[in-house]
């Protein structure tokens, strides 16, 4: 049995996977702490993407892989799809679940807490893993409904006002995405008679319906992805979630709505777009790169500080679209903006999910994040500060670290279609980026007062796996940057929609 042969298996088992955890955890609620369990469902999940990956990177492999469920096509069935794209998202996925789950066992020391967090934890990766994998509209709806349902609750965990407050206005927000979303899937499916993906990519055509439809979706994928001015809804939701929760939101949910901008504009209905529409999108991806920055460096607290970070980085992915106009074929978008921006995605998922917890350990050692009350704390937590410190290189785009790459390939993009005024806009928020990581920098370094306030803080220790789970993810994030090949190799395969 070869792999080209089981390959298209791996589908419906990647979202089964997750979903099996979410039910075995459900079952074990009296059971604490379930580290052993869940960390084997994230090996497993880490095994079947990268067998998934290992298929697609065959030579003789075909450019797209399906699994047909229950033996019903399109239109009437449900396809599984995967490309190099969905392959390496799932990928991602995978490894930050697994480093995740391990964190999330020693996190979540309350047993109640910790049997309502496992059944969301694996329900919102089984969301995660079926928008990546989803053949047809509707089924992508019904998988961001289980991410957004989830993630309320995951919000919510903690019980205190500001996450409830934070997690109802997320609820609020996210319905209003999901019925624009839900209502211009009903205008396609009037016009075409289809919601499956291929079928809509090659009967779609430039007229009033799909425009609106199209617009429609959009308003709804912008509000979840939080593109300025979009964002209100997402600082105060993942500063007050638990730390776990705010990374994998930050690393991975805001990312599934932009992978389907990105399926939607430049893949499916590429005929409803137009230069000026593309064009505002960079617009506004410029604007969240400034303001998500300078709102960065105003914060008082870290995980606030680094939740802004999330807003700039946001306003990066969109600078796709601009850069797209001058070649609406999404896969070979001018200068391979396209391999720089998924290139961007995964670095910043390792990147910022490392910040935060790091942020988070700080929290949890000195029982608060304001930043001013942190004076001097590099000697009491230089695992922490230091896993900052580089995660925070890969943020700003220094090298050898993902981002560099990312944003060096974002560059050349900008300036290979001769729309140099992006090129701009990547460098100084760059240099935004440096602000507000060295103003944390400087305090946690300034040693003039360590010995009284240390006296007066008493930190409680961390233990060494949660700073090691950090410290893993910022390491992956520099690792990347010394072997970007792999990725934009596997890029080349076309994409499954349009194949």
């Amino acid at each position: 049995m070869t792999l080209q042969f089981i390959a298209p298996y791996l589908l419906p088992a990647i979202v089964t996977v997750p979903l099996l955890a979410a039910i075995c955890n459900f079952l074990m609620a009296s059971h604490h702490p379930r580290l052993a369990l869940n960390a084997l469902f994230g090996l497993a999940q880490v095994l079947l993407a990268g067998l998934l990956l290992i298929a697609l990177s065959l030579p003789d492999t075909v450019v797209e892989m399906r699994y047909i469920l229950a033996g019903w096509s399109a239109p009437l069935g449900i396809e599984l799809i995967a490309d190099g794209l969905a392959a390496i998202l799932l990928m991602t996925t995978a490894v930050l679940y697994l480093v995740l789950s391990v964190y999330s066992a020693l996190y979540f020391t309350d047993k109640n807490k910790g049997a309502r967090f496992w059944p969301l934890w694996w329900l919102l990766a089984t969301g995660l893993n079926g928008v990546f994998l989803a053949g047809d509209a509707f089924n992508i709806y019904v998988t961001l409904e289980i991410i957004g349902l989830a993630s309320v609750a995951l919000i919510a965990l903690s019980g205190d006002r500001a996450a409830l407050v934070a997690a109802l206005r997320y609820a609020l927000v996210g319905l209003l995405g999901s019925l624009c979303y839900l209502l211009g899937v009903a205008l396609l499916y009037r016009a075409y008679g289809t919601l499956d993906l291929a079928q809509l990519a090659s009967l779609a055509e430039a007229n009033p319906l799909t425009w609106a439809a199209l617009s429609l979706i959009s308003v709804g994928l912008l509000l979840k992805t939080a593109l300025l001015p979009l964002h209100f809804w997402l600082p105060p939701a993942h500063a007050s979630a638990p730390v776990p929760v705010s990374a994998v939101l930050s690393g991975l949910v805001v990312k599934a709505s932009f992978y389907l901008m990105v399926r939607f504009w430049l893949d499916i209905l590429p005929v409803a777009t137009t230069t000026l529409a593309l064009q505002l999108l960079g617009v506004l991806g410029t604007a969240a790169i400034f303001w998500g920055c300078i709102s960065a460096y105003r914060a008082h607290r870290l995980k606030v500080m680094v939740a802004y970070s999330t807003v700039a980085q946001v306003g990066y992915l969109f600078l796709l679209f601009p850069l797209s106009a001058t070649s609406i074929d999404a896969w070979k978008v001018s200068g391979g903006a396209l391999a720089a921006i998924v290139y961007f995605v995964v670095a910043h998922a390792l990147a910022k999910s490392a910040m935060f917890i790091a942020a988070g350990n700080i929290m949890f050692s000195y029982r608060h994040d304001d930043i001013d009350g942190l004076r001097g704390i590099a000697r009491e937590q230089p695992l922490d500060v230091f896993t900052f410190a580089i995660a925070g290189a890969s943020l700003i785009g220094l090298p050898p670290s993902a981002g560099f790459i990312a944003k060096w390939l974002l560059l050349g993009g900008a300036i290979s279609s001769g729309q140099w005024w992006w090129a701009a806009a990547i460098l100084f928020g760059g240099l935004l980026a440096a602000a507000y990581i060295f103003r944390f920098l400087n305090v946690v370094f300034d040693q003039s007062q360590a010995a009284e306030l240390s006296a007066q803080r008493h930190a409680r220790p961390v233990p060494l796996t949660m700073a090691l789970c950090g410290l893993a993810l910022a390491v992956m994030a520099i690792l990347m940057g010394f072997n970007a090949g792999w990725m934009l190799e596997l890029l080349s395969v076309s994409a499954a929609v349009s194949a």
